[in-house]
């Protein structure tokens, strides 16, 4: 029996399951749903390699006994699951594409230049999905925004050649506001901006227990007033300032966008101009869990709170088998926004997406940078909007 074999089969066909099959109740199931699942649900090929591989190693040995029979079986099935999970990843660009024509209209392509499918790096998708570094991009990294030590941090990607008056990205990480870094989620997307012409920039901010809400949110203005004040030095023009997040970091962009100018979160900055022009949100939690309803008050760290008819444009994106901040909740926001908003709401909902989608350069993330950037450049050409037009 070739136990290595065993083994290895065994572990991808457990991740595997959690990948595919992502069960999302009772949550112990669902917590393991996201760390056992999530690598393989976004690099499925790196699972075939190493069963192929394993399975090519076993067969140099005994392969005719009942039990390796079974492995090899069993191995087999794993990579028809891997293979599904691959096919959900590459099909993302299609729903991505018809969230971005129900959200804009379908003359939207006429505005923009930007093409929706752009040619896949498949060579860094399959070899290298963790490889984020671009020759061309400068990374500035640990630049101080507060007086919070490490965690009023801020890292500035932009192009070498120092692009001039170039939109803004400001992105902040996911953790549930108890962990987390600036880089960490979302370089994929970090990269490919500051590669087109952007500066963008990766904030941390102060976490539990150090401080907790508004404090979360104070620090989120903070990077916003400073990126007023000093993105020009950077070759960037405030005058044009997106704002996202993933997980808890997209409840801070949420609320960014809805909150400008509120001096509740602007202590000692009441003054600075804290507004957007778009947000985008990636798996975010909006208020509430799976079958539940937000409260009739909404508390004040909640998205909910704040709608009002002056939002900015929004993008939202959300995976239909995330674990931690469930899909549910992420249609329930979108519609309650749709209906107060008078601006456009974009809403992809990823087919076996998970919690974290964008860690990797996966076919799923590399999707919905697409959408992003297609979204952004139709912002930044249409900046008015009637109300029509943007339903």
């Amino acid at each position: 029996m070739p136990m290595g074999y065993v083994a290895t089969t065994a572990l991808f066909a457990w991740c595997t399951f959690f990948a595919v099959v992502a069960p999302r109740r009772p949550r112990p199931l669902a917590t393991m749903s996201f760390w056992f699942g999530l690598g393989l649900n976004e690099v499925p090929f790196v699972g075939i390699y190493v069963l192929v591989v394993s399975t090519a190693l076993a067969a140099q040995g005994d392969l005719e006994s009942p039990g390796a029979k079974v492995t090899t079986a069993v191995a087999a099935v794993v990579t028809v699951g891997l293979a599904v999970s691959a096919w959900r990843g590459v099909r993302t660009d299609q729903v991505v594409g018809r969230a971005l024509e129900q959200g804009l209209g379908t003359g939207w392509r006429d505005r923009v230049h930007v093409p929706l499918r752009r040619h896949r790096p498949w060579a860094r998708i399959l070899l290298l999905p963790g490889l984020m570094r671009q020759r061309d991009v400068q990374r500035i990294p640990n630049i101080r925004y507060g007086d919070a030590g490490r965690r009023n941090l801020l890292d500035i990607y932009r192009r070498r050649d120092t692009p001039q008056n170039a939109p803004v990205l400001i992105y902040f990480h996911g953790g549930g506001y108890t962990s987390g870094a600036k880089n960490r989620e979302a370089r994929p997307l970090l990269y490919r901006l500051a590669g087109q012409g952007w500066v963008c920039i990766s904030a941390n901010y102060r976490l539990r227990p150090q401080t907790t809400f508004p404090g979360h949110q104070i620090d989120a203005k903070k990077v916003i007033a400073w990126v007023r004040e000093h993105a020009p030095e950077y070759g960037a023009d405030p005058s044009r300032l997106f704002v996202a997040g993933s997980s808890a970091g997209s409840n801070l962009a949420a609320l960014c966008a809805l909150t400008p100018n509120d001096p509740v979160f602007q202590p000692g900055f009441e003054l600075a101009d804290t507004s957007v022009t778009a947000a985008i949100c990636l798996y975010g939690y909006y208020g509430h869990f799976f079958g539940e309803e937000p409260d009739a008050t909404p508390s004040p760290n909640q998205p909910y709170a704040y709608l009002n008819p002056g939002a900015p444009p929004f993008l939202i994106a959300h995976g239909t088998k995330d674990a931690l901040a469930t899909v549910e909740g992420a249609r329930n926001f979108v519609d309650r926004l749709r209906r107060v908003s008078d601006s456009t709401v974009v809403y992809a909902e990823l087919p076996g997406g998970q919690h974290s989608f964008d860690l990797f350069h996966s076919p799923r993330f590399e999707a919905v940078v697409d959408g992003v950037e297609a979204f952004a450049a139709w912002v930044l050409a249409a900046p008015e909007r009637t109300p029509d037009s943007a339903r």
